[in-house]
């Protein structure tokens, strides 16, 4: 290829031709089919007929359905605020009821009501639905917290191209206290998104800040430390690990028992899911399960911390005391770098 600004234009069209094939595999992998896997549901009754009740269930569902039996209602309702279960179904000649907490995932409750509804159906009597944890009115779906850990998670992987590449100039040390900067602005506008604006929070708004904060801080310090070895390609990493990866198996939209085991397991410990479902916690379940996600976060600011100690080290070595300044190509690089984190 004999024409330079074509083979530039052309290596440049890699990242986004990427992006596209990437995106594509996370996002219809992940959410185009849901389906129940092991979904954990309880029947309430402890004799003989609530037993083989559960277990016909259980055997007619195969892998979609894990049945328990509870001995009582209250216990149903403990189970659902810890999300150990997802839905419980009290049995009842005249009113069987169905149990659910939407807040915890709208999805898994519709799933639950369509298992349990044509057995009311058989009996011919209507089925009660019982919502022990309903979302607040302003997001009745209870999926405004994924679009929040969206507007976090662009805001953050987005500055990353604008410190890492035309802050590059600047010493490590200087770019990390940046980039702490940038993630408290970032939690804040998240934290007034979540609060004034739309109303997704209307307790606790300063937890939800500070949940807010770990998980920026988290994506901003890994992703400059990354841009030291990756360059231009970091938009590319930045995608697949905060953007294919991360809002796929966050639980935002679908537990990880509606999807494939892939995206489930990466639920149990990704920042995301780490996001949500601490903020979940905090708004609708009492703090329930709050710590482990705080871990969950704080390890990701860990690994950003250890990223970025890294990196500043590698630079010393590189350039000595005194780095000299960046070459105009390198200038254009880093333009166009941060062109493309905004523009994705």
């Amino acid at each position: 290829m004999r024409s330079p600004a074509l083979r530039h234009v052309l290596t440049h069209l890699i990242t986004p031709l990427l992006m596209c094939v990437g995106m594509g595999l996370a996002y219809m992998g992940a959410f185009v089919t849901p389906e129940p896997h092991h979904l954990p549901v309880a029947v309430v009754g402890t004799g003989p007929e609530a037993k083989v009740f559960a277990q016909s269930v259980e055997d007619e569902a195969g892998d979609a359905l894990d049945v328990r039996t509870v001995p009582d209602r209250d216990r149903a309702v403990g189970l659902l605020r810890s999300r150990d279960i997802t839905g419980a179904y009290v049995p009842s000649a005249r009113a069987p009821e169905v149990i659910v907490a939407t807040a915890a995932s709208d999805m898994g409750a519709m799933a639950v009501e369509k298992v349990f509804a044509p057995v009311a159906e058989r009996q011919g009597v209507p089925l009660k639905v019982t919502d022990v944890a309903a979302p607040v009115a302003d997001d009745p779906t209870g999926q405004g917290l994924f679009f929040l850990m969206i507007a976090v998670s662009i805001g953050s992987y987005a500055s990353v191209a604008v410190l890492g590449g035309a802050g590059g100039a600047l010493p490590m040390r200087s770019r990390a206290l940046l980039t702490l900067g940038v993630s408290v602005v970032v939690s804040g506008i998240g934290a007034l998104l979540a609060g004034p604006v739309f109303r997704l929070a209307h307790h606790d708004l300063a937890g939800v800040w500070a949940l807010a904060w770990l998980y920026s801080a988290g994506i901003l310090l890994i992703g400059v430390g990354l841009h030291t070895f990756l360059k231009r390609w970091t938009t590319l990493a930045m995608m697949v690990l905060f953007v294919m990866l991360n809002f796929t198996s966050s639980g935002g939209l679908f537990r990880p028992e509606l999807q494939n085991g892939f995206f489930g397991t990466l639920h149990a410990f990704w920042n995301g899911a780490g996001f949500v479902e601490g903020t979940r916690s905090l708004l609708y379940f009492d703090g329930d399960g709050l710590g482990r996600t705080v871990v969950t976060l704080i390890a990701w600011l860990v690994a950003g911390l250890a990223v970025t100690a890294v990196a500043g080290a590698y630079e010393r070595t590189r350039t000595g005391p005194a780095a000299p300044a960046a070459p105009a190509g390198e200038k254009r690089e880093a333009e166009e770098e941060a062109e493309e984190a905004v523009g994705v």
